[in-house]
């Protein structure tokens, strides 16, 4: 459940028989031909289906993330590393404060990815209650990575394998033929004009798309993976 459809009365009465909750984390930066809040829009979306069978609430994805290699396209945005660490502790202390104990953060950014270190370095921290963390990157998680590979191993930046029907922009045409992948050890290395340079449209390369039916196919995957995590991927209760 979405717990911008719950008043705070409810969240309280919910925190009597269950300490669960769900933070997504994204990014706003280009994607290509698709939304700027792919990354944001796709984390909270399989955050929330995954949840809502679990009556597990879900916080508002967290639009903003690390991509400086981006900003050079207009209407990406990026925090420091420093900053984007304290807004996950802030966050995660007023979580732990409010009585959750088990707090499920989706990533849908990978560069995002280095807030694992202050996860752990929080965690270490004595609390009368123990708190567990976990970080999960949707999008390359072992099954949904597996059910993606059996359409395509090449699963790039901006390319298909982002491409839902919710990720699309309304009378945004889409190119039909694939274009050379780019190396992932080239692009993350590269300055924000080098990757303006070298991927002028925005997309890493392969496909632009794919039938809906296999996106359907991919997503499925990527949602009762998110599921299994927030049911049983406790190491705790």
């Amino acid at each position: 459940m979405r717990i911008f459809d719950q008043n705070w009365m409810q969240v309280e009465e919910y925190l009597k028989t269950d300490d669960r909750i769900v933070l997504p984390v994204g990014s706003t930066e280009q994607h290509g031909y698709l939304s700027l809040g792919t990354d944001a829009i796709l984390a909270e979306r399989v955050a929330a289906e995954a949840a809502e069978p679990l009556g597990v609430p879900v916080l508002p994805v967290l639009p903003f993330g690390m991509a400086p290699y981006f900003t050079e396209y207009p209407g990406s945005m990026s925090l420091r590393m420093s900053t984007y660490i304290e807004v996950i502790r802030d966050l995660l202390d007023c979580i732990a404060g409010q009585g959750f104990r088990r707090i499920a953060i989706v990533n849908g950014h990978g560069g995002n990815s280095p807030v694992t270190g202050l996860i752990r370095e929080w965690s270490s921290v004595p609390r009368t209650e123990s708190v567990e963390v976990l970080f999960h990157s949707w999008y390359n998680a072992p099954e949904t990575a597996k059910a993606a590979s059996i359409f395509d191993p090449v699963q790039l930046h901006g390319a298909w394998v982002e491409n839902f029907p919710w990720t699309r922009i309304k009378d945004v045409a889409i190119p039909q033929e694939p274009i050379p992948a780019l190396p992932r050890q080239l692009t993350g290395s590269l300055s924000r004009d080098e990757m303006r340079a070298i991927s002028p449209d925005g997309s890493h390369g392969g496909a632009y798309q794919r039938s809906d039916a296999d996106m359907l196919t991919v997503w499925n995957a990527g949602v009762l993976e998110v599921r299994n995590l927030i049911e049983s991927g406790w190491s705790q209760r």
